[in-house]
């Protein structure tokens, strides 16, 4: 008894291509419409929600003595609730005494997040620090250099070394600290002609 012939395998019958819908450029337009609604404004440049207001002048100091290394900079989000670096790291070594940058009052002395955080309004701008212990309390008023308190290991960006980070707020906005050195970004003057 022999086998019959193996079959060839069926093939789909080929279609013709299809032609372009009149309605794709009008589902394209309502798409296009649409998009920006559902998933909110793209920002153009990083940072561009970023409005770097004008700190008080440049006669701040630094809150670690002497003058720190800065290890890690300030790095502004694309978009508010994105990923980013709102201040400054300045290496440092536990138990260093934390200074007022500016001469202000101090509004917050405590614990977020497990670290110790003191925050100081100058009036428009304030100033955080953190990790802390504190050494001043809410309401008093701290001249420019006066210890805040001093710098903690616990909960620093920097393990297994130390380090302080410091901010800079205005309202909601994040500013970048070094401006109240004389550091932070470089802005160019057109000419006086």
């Amino acid at each position: 008894m022999s086998l019959p012939p193996p079959r060839a395998p069926r093939r789909a019958p080929r279609r013709a291509p299809r032609r372009a819908s009149r309605r794709a450029p009008v589902l394209a337009a309502v798409v296009a419409a649409l998009l920006p609604a559902l998933v909110g404004p793209v920002p153009a440049a990083r940072a561009a929600w970023w409005q770097p207001t004008p700190a008080p002048a440049r006669d701040g100091t630094w809150p670690l003595l002497p003058r720190p290394r800065v290890v890690e900079g300030f790095d502004p989000p694309a978009v508010r609730w994105g990923a980013g670096h709102r201040g400054v790291d300045l290496a440092g070594s536990p138990g260093a005494p934390v200074r007022a940058a500016l001469p202000g009052r101090v509004s917050f002395a405590g614990t977020v997040a497990g670290r110790g955080v003191v925050v100081v309004d100058h009036g428009g701008v304030r100033t955080t620090y953190q990790p802390v212990a504190a050494r001043v309390e809410v309401g008093r008023q701290v001249g420019r250099g006066e210890v805040v308190g001093v710098l903690r290991r616990g909960g620093s960006h920097c393990l297994a070394a130390a380090c302080l980070h410091w901010g800079l707020r205005s309202g909601e906005s994040y500013l970048d600290p070094l401006v109240l050195v004389g550091g932070g970004p470089v802005r160019l003057l057109p000419l006086a002609v």
